[in-house]
């Protein structure tokens, strides 16, 4: 019998995969458990549609990142920390920092998208890699200054 699966399955396959199954399986297990249904042609027009869906949805975020990744691209971001003797600071400059200054700037990036290969822990410019999409990484000049 041929199920179109609803959630992922380990042994089986990914949600929305059209399997062929062993008639009993899908009756007593799968289809009962709202883990799969079959594969008819209405449920099949229904599967291909929000394939569909799911493909422009990722074209749009897609655009969205390269939109972004053109705002941010080759752009100084300037951030003020505390700063000790010998222009060190007093911890180090953090993803959550960076976030904040460009959405000062008006540009919201979540903080998990900021990569910071060392941490910045001295004034002058620093660079940083924000990887906005699987497919759209950028670099932002990060310019510490001392707190007045």
């Amino acid at each position: 019998m041929k199920v179109i699966l609803l959630v992922d399955i380990k042994s089986l396959g990914k949600r929305g995969d059209i399997k062929e199954v062993a008639d009993g399986y899908a009756r007593n297990y799968l289809i009962p458990k709202k883990l799969a249904q079959s594969a008819d042609k209405g449920n099949m027009n229904i599967v291909e549609h929000e394939k569909i869906l799911k493909t422009r949805a990722e074209e749009k975020q897609l655009a969205e990142a390269v939109g972004f990744a053109e705002k941010l691209d080759n752009r100084t971001i300037t951030v003020k920390a505390h700063v000790g003797e010998g222009g060190k600071l007093f911890g180090s400059i953090t993803a959550n920092d960076i976030s904040l200054s460009l959405a000062e700037l008006g540009i919201i990036i979540d903080k998990r998208k900021i990569e910071i290969n060392e941490p910045i822990k001295s004034v002058g410019s620093h660079l940083v890699s924000v990887k906005l999409h699987p497919q759209v990484q950028t670099t932002v000049t990060i310019e510490v200054k001392p707190q007045d």
